[in-house]
């Protein structure tokens, strides 16, 4: 018999009914699948989330067996959460990703759980994000120390580095109206792989708000980096001007998700004599050069499928892009004065090296 009566008995029962439900699922996810897969971290706290902005975050995980595995499925306990994973086998002892995207159309506190199945196996690894939605975040402390247009925020530039095809990461511009008229901030000249959204969508004078930028990876065409430049709004119709500018840079990498053990052991492997190019002061010249020599360790062909530069003022030539494995290429690096631009002047090469398919190589002037 219950140790309490009525109704207060029977909430004490469902409750226990609960608690012992709880319990049975908490321990068969302690020992789901713990030899083949592996998280980082289990459990991520997203914190904050702007409400009706969808958030990404992306879960670490590792394949501990001596084999290739394949995911079957991975599921979510709701609709409210969008899950990409790999779809081709992972390689033995090998790490790989899974990106959750939560929608955030319900206000307050959120616990999802994702299931990762490997195929073949009965038992999933639990993931869990958790956070809170809100209309207004306020966790921002930091500074506004860039003007674009009206607005002061606290970048000048957009970067998503390191992208997956299939990826879908979001970036945020926290911004502030530096005027003395309420704003409807709009971010114009979007290209078809960025979406953006304004929270909220008026601002007051002296009131802050965030921009999100949400990149959409599977309509970039090239790997490597892609830069564009879109300009923030004061309002719907406002005209563009160079006070306006964002820069936004994607750089998109190659999948090796596809290759085996056996094929990872044969793979080239990148190898450069600096990843850093001081080229000193420039004074009375009109250019400074310097040589980055590449060597392929591995065993088999190195290609460089791109070479880039982040900014004008740069100029490269590699003598040899097909790298055999022992043999070696010279990257000259040339420096223009008065075109060189001062933020991140890099190059940026795409390799077929499954352990560094971006390579970047800063360089530095005075």
């Amino acid at each position: 018999m219950s140790p309490f009566g009525g109704e207060i008995g029977r909430d004490y029962i469902i409750m226990m009914k609960k608690n012992i439900l709880l319990g049975i699922f908490l321990l068969a996810a302690a020992g789901m699948n713990a030899q083949n897969i592996t998280a980082e971290k289990s459990v991520i706290d997203m914190g904050e989330v702007l409400y009706r902005t969808p958030a990404s975050v992306v879960f670490n995980l590792h394949n501990n067996s001596a084999n290739e595995l394949r995911l079957e499925n991975v599921r979510t306990d709701c609709g409210c959460t969008d899950v990409k994973f790999p779809i081709n086998g992972i390689a033995a002892n090998s790490d790989f990703k899974v990106e959750a995207i939560y929608d955030a159309k319900t206000l307050g506190h959120f616990q999802k759980q994702i299931g990762v199945y490997e195929a073949g196996a009965d038992n999933p690894v639990m993931l869990t994000i958790k956070g809170v939605v809100v209309s207004e975040k306020k966790d921002f402390s930091g500074k506004y120390p860039y003007s674009i247009g009206d607005f002061l925020t606290d970048v000048d530039n957009v970067e998503f580095d390191d992208v997956n095809r299939g990826d879908r990461p979001v970036k945020k511009i926290h911004i502030k109206n530096n005027s003395t008229k309420q704003a409807e901030p709009q971010v114009m000249h979007l290209p078809p792989y960025l979406r953006a959204s304004v929270q909220p969508k008026r601002i007051a004078p002296g009131r802050t708000g965030v921009v999100s930028i949400q990149l959409d990876s599977r309509k970039l065409r090239d790997f490597g980096l892609n830069q564009t430049e879109v300009y923030l709004g004061f309002f719907p119709g406002d005209k563009v001007a160079e006070d306006k500018v964002l820069p936004i840079s994607a750089v998109l990498l190659p999948s090796f998700a596809h290759l085996n053990a056996k094929l990872l052991a044969k793979a080239p492997v990148f190898s450069a004599s600096a990843t850093q190019l001081d080229l000193g002061a420039f004074g009375n010249k009109k250019k400074l050069k310097g040589t980055i020599i590449i060597t392929n360790n591995g065993k088999s062909t190195l290609e460089i499928s791109s070479l880039q530069m982040s900014t004008v003022g740069l100029e490269v030539s590699l003598n040899n892009t097909h790298i055999e494995p022992g043999k070696s290429a010279k990257l000259k690096i040339t420096a223009l004065a008065g075109l060189l631009q001062r933020r991140r002047p890099r190059v940026l090469m795409i390799t077929n090296d499954p352990k560094q398919p971006k390579v970047e190589i800063k360089v530095l002037t005075k």
